[in-house]
C-alpha cells in the first residue's frame, strides 16, 4: 500500500536543526514538527524569515495545519510555535513530563510567573497517545534520557525521534542535562530500534561529522541498528552509559541553552515587555 505521508524537512543552518513539515496527501491536513525562530544572540534579535519559509510550504501545498508538535524543551534553538499559531491557530504541543522540567528550570532561572503545570501548552500527550492526522494517526512515545519530557512521533511508516538519535555516523542524544539520564536514553533508543527495519527515521539535527559533505537527516531503523556509532547492535546498556557519561563530560553547553530553555518551556512565549517596552531574558551568573 503507498504511503500517504509527505514529509518535508527545513534545514536551519545557525543552529543546525531540522524542522518537518508532514501532511496526509489525502486530506491536506498537516502538522509541523519542532519548528525555529530566528535569533542573533550578539543583537538579542529575533526573526521569523525560517518560520515564514515553512508557512509558505504550508500554503503552498494547500495544507491545513492540525498540530504544532514539539518533541521537547530545546536547548539550542527557540521555538517559533507561537509564532505559527498565531499565524494558523494551531495548537502547540509537547509530552506531559514537560511538568518535571519546568520544575527543574523554574529554579535555575528564578522565574516566578513560571507554570509548572504545563498549562502554557496547549495539549499535553501521554506515552502511546495518538492524534488525528486526516487519514493517519500520530502515535506517540516517550522516549527521555536526553531530557525527561521527550517524545517522538510515529506516523505511517515514518518516527520524528527529536534529538534522541542523530545520523548512523554521529550517535546520539547527550544526557547530561537536568534530568537526562544515559540509562533512560539507551532504553528509548532500544524502544525505538524495535521497529520495522524499513521504517524512516527523521532527526531534528545533523552537525556535519568529518568524512560526509552534506547535512542529512533522514536514516532507517536498519542503518541505525547496523552503524549507529554509539548504539549499533551489540552494544550493552553498560557500554552506551559508559560510553555516553565519559563523552558528555567533554562536550560544552550550546551556545543559546541559556534564552532557549527559559523560553520554551513557558512554550516558545518570550518575557512579556517591562515599562519601557523591552523584553528581556534573564542570564544566571555563575560567578568564581
Amino acid at each position: 500500500m503507498t504511503s500517504q505521508l509527505r514529509v518535508r524537512s527545513f534545514f536551519h543552518a545557525s543552529t543546525f536543526t531540522i524542522t518537518h513539515l508532514i501532511w496526509d496527501l489525502a486530506t491536506k491536513r498537516a502538522a509541523i514538527i519542532d519548528p525555529v525562530l530566528d535569533y542573533d544572540p550578539k543583537s538579542g534579535r529575533t526573526g521569523t524569515r525560517s518560520a515564514e519559509e515553512v508557512l509558505a510550504a504550508l500554503k503552498a501545498e494547500g495544507l491545513h495545519l492540525d498540530w504544532i508538535l514539539e518533541t521537547h524543551a530545546h536547548a539550542d534553538h527557540l521555538s517559533a510555535a507561537p509564532f505559527m499559531k498565531a499565524a494558523t491557530g494551531a495548537p502547540i504541543v509537547i509530552g506531559e513530563h514537560i511538568r518535571d522540567v519546568q520544575k527543574v528550570f523554574q529554579k535555575v532561572f528564578n522565574l516566578k510567573d513560571l507554570k509548572t503545570d504545563g498549562g502554557d501548552f496547549d495539549r499535553l500527550l501521554k506515552d502511546n497517545e495518538e492524534l488525528p492526522l486526516g487519514s493517519l494517526k500520530i502515535k506517540t512515545l516517550h522516549t527521555p534520557g536526553h531530557t525527561p519530557a521527550c517524545l517522538s512521533y510515529l506516523v505511517e511508516d515514518a518516527i520524528f525521534v527529536g534529538d534522541t538519535l542523530f545520523m548512523p555516523d554521529y550517535g546520539t542524544a547527550r544526557a547530561d542535562f537536568p534530568g537526562g539520564d544515559a540509562t533512560a536514553l539507551y532504553r528509548s533508543i532500544q524502544r525505538i530500534l524495535s521497529l520495522p527495519p524499513e521504517t524512516r527515521v527523521f532527526l531534528c539535527h545533523d552537525y556535519l561529522p568529518k568524512g560526509r559533505t552534506d547535512y542529512q537527516w533522514e536514516s532507517t531503523i536498519a542503518d541505525q541498528r547496523a552503524k549507529n556509532v554509539h548504539v549499533h547492535d551489540g552494544i550493552s546498556e553498560a557500554d552506551f552509559v559508559a560510553m555516553r557519561t565519559a563523552r558528555d563530560k567533554t562536550l560544552e553547553m550550546p551556545v543559546l541553552i541559556l534564552p532557549s530553555i527559559q523560553v520554551n518551556i513557558a512554550a516558545g512565549a518570550l518575557p512579556e515587555p517591562e515599562d519601557n517596552g523591552v523584553r528581556y531574558l534573564k542570564i544566571p551568573l555563575d560567578v568564581l
